[in-house]
């Protein structure tokens, strides 16, 4: 028999199990230890890809300089009012502010002290008149609710309006607006619904600007990348803080939460939402296939046993090897499995037909290592070289994948030769009752050998219509379409890039200076490919003499109606009850022999207040609630607008400045995208109009579309030199270039006929499933070894052989189990699966139908017992 170093590891093994057996325990008890203490993973993306690449130079430039605005959380208040959505957003704000352990900074990009005084004059002159007037319209009703912000300073307010109307100084139809808003509100109150009111609403309705009913929390959450979910326990804390501070339906706000932490967190928690059921239908799914491949549940627990402390060597080594596991270095597991569980059924079931023809289980291993022992070593080197093929490009993500995968095929190889061996001869199968290849097979052999032409021309013309589908693949750069739609982060995420001037998909431009900053958005503006350009200059409002002119004559004469020498104490309940039947006497008299809306709508306030006047005082309570938390916010907002000024760079306050503009002196341009910025023709048109004015710029829309050329352009590269590599370790070994063509053709057409399927039923190539190409090409190159060594030895009729079973069953194996990840409810790891069933059932198509036809009969004159005995 052969003394190559396998068979002389698998005789060994065979003869001294036992202490084989201790030994491989040893080693996996030390690599448990090793992975328990040394274990490291990191869930942050920006590391998958090299730091060296000019996109990413320009990413951390942009990083470096404003580190306030990297890993953030956005919080979302919608409130039913303005004034709901303002006061819920300043408060939340402060919690979070004052949350130093899970949190290191909180910002209202919308709001706060500054925005609340200069917001007006963000608008134009016309819009500051409005607002002006609007107010000084108002001051009627301003001068007693500010004296008196109370149920009774509102109803004194109200009534001095109405005593002008009864003094024909104005008309009950100029009240229309107020006295309908009013009982509406009060109306709800008195029926014990849930009601909501706008002063805000109500001014503007006067032709101000619209105040907003959304405004935003920026929060920078202090993460912990060694856990699965690094920003949970600052997302859990908004949602604590929002419940504390009752921002919910029933007080008529509603908080989100989204940004690039929770949704990277969500994405995890998305990938475990079903683990556990996936992971059941894979284990499974491989049981049934590998004791269908042996028939043999011993057999199958020897194959078990020998992948787990691979498994765990691997990963000991692996962490020896790269320090710190990643979202994509850790997809060793399924690869190791996947082709670990190959090299355990190619020698069982080679064992098995080894053990049907007579031999004792010693032999049978030995006569296995014989007949397997080249094309495993092949198989396992050409693997290696194949992964090693990653490791110049710039996908650090994969590379390091490469290295602890390649390191893992060394590894499975040896355990498949030294473990299985040791615990085949200590569990001692029974011997096959059945044929181990497959007889039935012997018409399709036939009508291989018959129609080889035909065959081969079939598989020419699906080669080149898949060629020709290539131009057809679709790449989808875009991370968020691999995110579950359902998630909470996502929903809030998608309902904010509704406003095409809050979307993530924003682009970063670095400038020398602000001046070149403000150049740059101003070129950036007359792109039709842009919505809005920012800089610092943006918070410098335009026309400042004339809408400042403005503002300060409606402060002389609104100061002292907004701002009273004395305020009124708080009523009593009884002051309330009598300022109302008060109020609703004086709306019956000024209605009384009137007819049209306004005055239906005074009598119908009228009945309101008499109602809520001999209601229970949780009904005065309720309407107290519903009017006068939102004057307070109402006349804040007032005069604060009143306090406007001029203002310049120097004096823009520190916490707008510094997003702007860095400590050296650089300044940040923000550039929206016109058009829907979910769709990627969109973002790719966007990004090149902005980088032919900014070459260096950065933000979402370049990094997505960077990292899928660095990640393609990655799995190129490696694609190339896996190919000559293993071209030249095929040729070393075989020394025949027509055999290395037999063993690479296949492979190379089960990618294109991958790619091909992808275009037919409109699966995109993704970031997540792009993962399944290396096990295709890992399995793909093992299993066509297998055939082309079998060939080159003489073996005819390859598809009735033990080798067919073993290539098929291992193929089912790994389909079958890796397909599972389909049922996976993250929707790239359900991509992935998809990918791999396809890819997995072409490389068997290709593997028994293409590759026996493209052998054709073997060379030279083979040996009657090799035809009968195929390998």
């Amino acid at each position: 028999m052969g003394q190559g170093p396998i068979f002389g590891l698998v005789a060994f093994s065979a003869r001294r199990p036992r202490l084989l057996l201790l030994l491989s325990l040893a080693l996996t008890i030390l690599a448990i230890g090793f992975a328990i203490t040394n274990f490291a993973m990191t869930t942050n993306t920006s590391a998958l890809i090299s730091a060296d690449v000019d996109w990413r130079r320009n990413e951390a430039a942009v990083n470096t300089a404003f580190p306030q605005l990297t890993d953030t959380t956005l919080a979302i208040v919608d409130g039913r009012t303005p004034e709901l959505a303002e006061a819920g957003a300043a408060a939340l704000a402060e919690r979070l502010a004052a949350d130093t352990d899970h949190f290191k900074t909180v910002r209202r990009p919308d709001g706060g002290d500054y925005l609340a005084r200069q917001g007006v004059m963000f608008g134009t002159v016309d819009e500051v008149r409005s607002t002006t007037k609007s107010l000084i319209a108002a001051q009627p009703l301003l001068g007693p609710l500010a004296a008196d912000p109370s149920l009774r300073g509102i109803m004194s307010a109200l009534g001095t309006i109405l005593t002008g109307v009864e003094r024909g100084s104005a008309k009950l139809d100029d009240l229309d607006r107020p006295i309908r808003a009013l009982d509406d509100a009060l109306g709800k109150v008195a029926q014990r619904q849930p009601a909501y009111f706008s002063w805000q609403t109500l001014f503007a309705d006067g032709g101000g600007q619209q105040p907003p009913l959304r405004r935003l929390v920026l929060a920078q959450p202090k993460l912990d990348f060694g856990a699965l979910k690094p920003g949970e326990k600052a997302v859990d804390a908004i949602y604590a803080a929002a419940a504390d501070l009752k921002l919910d339906a029933a007080h008529g706000v509603n908080v989100q939460v989204t940004g690039e932490v929770p949704l990277a967190d969500e994405e995890f928690s998305t990938l475990e939402e079903n683990i556990g059921f996936v992971g059941l239908v894979m284990a499974l799914a491989m049981l049934v296939t590998l004791w269908f491949a042996t028939r043999s549940g011993k057999i199958v627990a020897a194959i078990v046993i020998t992948i787990l402390a691979g498994l765990v060597m691997t990963t000991a080594i692996g962490l020896a090897a790269v320090g710190t596991l990643n979202l994509i270095s850790v997809a060793f597991i399924p690869l190791f499995v996947g082709l670990g569980v190959d090299f355990g059924i190619q020698i069982s079931v080679r064992f098995n037909a080894e053990r049907l023809e007579g031999a004792a289980i010693p032999q049978a291993l030995e006569r296995a290592a014989v007949a397997l022992g080249a094309p495993l070593a092949l198989a396992a080197g050409a693997i290696f070289l194949g992964f090693g093929a990653f490791l110049p490009t710039d996908y650090v993500g994969i590379s390091e994948l490469g290295i602890i995968a390649g390191l893992g095929m060394v590894i499975a190889l040896l355990l498949s030769i030294t473990l299985l061996p040791a615990l085949l001869v200590l569990f001692k199968p029974g011997k096959p009752m059945a044929e181990v290849g497959f007889a039935e097979a012997a018409p399709v052999d036939r009508w291989l050998h018959a129609h080889r032409r035909t065959v081969l021309w079939a598989f020419g013309l699906s080669m080149i219509g898949s060629i020709a589908l290539l131009p057809l693949v679709q790449f989808d750069f875009n991370p968020l379409h691999l995110r579950d739609p359902n998630g909470p982060a996502y929903r809030s995420l998608t309902d904010l890039m509704r406003d095409p001037l809050r979307t993530p998909n924003t682009i970063y431009v670095l400038a020398d200076n602000a001046d070149a900053a403000r150049r740059i958005a101003d070129r950036a503006s007359a792109l039709p490919q842009v919505a809005q350009a920012i800089s610092i200059d943006s918070f410098i409002p335009a026309d400042q003499p004339e809408k400042i002119a403005l503002l300060q004559d409606a402060s002389v004469l609104l100061d002292l109606t907004l701002n009273p020498f004395d305020t009124a104490p708080a009523p009593s309940d009884a002051e309330v009850v009598n300022a109302m039947r008060t109020t609703a006497a004086q709306l019956e008299r000024v209605a009384a022999g009137q007819s049209g809306e306004a005055a239906d709508y005074a009598r119908a306030l009228a009945t309101t207040l008499a109602d809520i006047a001999t209601a229970d005082p949780a009904i005065r309570a309720a309407a107290h609630d519903v009017l006068v938390p939102p004057l307070i916010v109402m006349l804040n907002q007032a005069r604060a607008v009143l306090q406007a000024e001029e203002v310049t760079r120097d004096t823009l306050p520190p916490e707008i400045a510094g997003d702007w503009l860095a400590k050296d002196g650089r300044a940040r341009v923000q550039i929206f995208p016109t058009g829907d910025s979910n769709d990627n023709r969109v973002l790719a048109r966007f990004t090149d109009a902005v980088r032919q004015i900014a070459p260096t710029a950065t933000g979402l829309p370049v990094s997505t579309q960077e990292a899928a050329k660095t990640v393609a352009w990655a799995f190129v590269q490696a694609g190339v030199l896996a190919l000559v590599l293993v071209s030249l370790l095929l040729f070393a070994v075989l020394r025949d270039v027509s055999e290395v063509a037999f063993t690479l053709a296949p492979v190379v057409l089960s990618g294109f006929l991958t790619l091909g399927s992808c275009v037919i039923i409109g699966q995109p190539i993704n970031f997540a499933n792009i993962i399944a190409f290396p096990l295709l090409f890992g399995v793909g190159v093992a299993f066509h070894i297998y055939f082309v060594m079998a060939w080159r030895d003489g073996a005819a009729d390859l598809l009735q052989s033990s080798l067919a079973r073993a290539v098929l069953f291992s193929a089912l194996a790994t389909g079958s189990a890796f397909g599972a990840l389909w049922l996976s409810a993250h929707p790239g790891t359900a991509s992935m699966g998809k990918i791999l069933i396809i890819s997995l059932a072409w490389t068997l198509v290709c593997a028994l139908i293409f590759e026996p036809a493209l052998l054709g009969p073997p060379r030279g004159t083979a040996t009657s017992a090799r035809k009968t005995k195929p390998a």
